[in-house]
């Protein structure tokens, strides 16, 4: 890991356990030397139709720019064969460009609301007018029965950087039967993904029961933990 970078920096990175060299490597030499004087370091997970795809967004500020790099995975394809490659953009971007910084909150239950209770779920927008998004839908005149064509409406947003943040979703899926996923100081033992569907399916951690077994399944990862085999068995059987 890069030493010119925060050690706070550098221990999420590494614990994010997704490419941390490479996203560390890739932000170092955006930075250039500058001082860095926060940050935010956000992994996600998305589905895309029949393949779950991760996403690791590190955002830095330093005195002058905002820095904004983002690292994915994808397949094989035509230009780079069978093997699965790796891709981390950066991005920077001078202060004096930043147009908009949106900050969405979204609250369960807004009736039972309890003042300085905000941060469960957020949505941060930063916008310097490089990307931008248009919305579009036909335009009524407000008459059920009209007929005319009224042409377009819609509006422009700007679409530069958005992040969204969920404790819920995120943050608290160690509770109750995942909460035995791992260690965090080896890193991300388990993907959000994993623990989602781990908080959903099971109901308690118990030693496993007699049962005639239909299928299994068995998988392995790419990183070698110390002391630790990183391979996940799925039984499915009958009791």
């Amino acid at each position: 890991m890069p030493l010119k970078q925060p050690t706070d920096l550098v221990r999420k990175i590494e614990k994010s356990g997704y490419y941390p060299a490479l996203v560390a490597d890739v932000l170092d030499i955006a930075l250039a030397g500058e001082e860095v004087l926060a940050h935010l370091v956000h992994g996600e997970t998305t589905f895309d139709l029949d393949t779950i795809r991760r996403h690791l967004s590190v955002v830095v500020l330093t005195p002058g720019r905002l820095i904004f790099v983002h690292a994915d995975d994808h397949g094989g394809d035509e230009e780079h064969g069978d093997e699965a490659h790796g891709i981390a953009t950066s991005e920077s971007v001078p202060l004096s460009a930043v147009r908009s910084v949106m900050v969405a909150h979204v609250v369960p239950n807004p009736e039972k609301y309890r003042p300085g209770t905000l941060g469960r779920e957020l949505t941060l927008t930063i916008g310097w007018g490089a990307v931008s998004r248009i919305d579009l839908e036909p335009a009524t005149c407000g008459d059920p029965q009209c007929e005319a064509d009224h042409g377009m409406t819609g509006s422009v947003t700007a679409d530069d950087l958005s992040l969204r943040i969920s404790a819920d979703a995120e943050g608290v899926l160690t509770e109750g039967p995942a909460r035995s996923v791992g260690r965090g100081d080896l890193g991300e033992l388990a993907t959000p993904t994993g623990m989602a569907l781990l908080r959903s399916l099971a109901a308690r951690c118990e030693p496993l029961p007699p049962m005639t077994l239909r299928s299994v399944g068995v998988g392995a990862g790419g990183r070698d933990v110390p002391g630790r085999p990183n391979v996940v068995r799925v039984l499915l059987g009958e009791l």
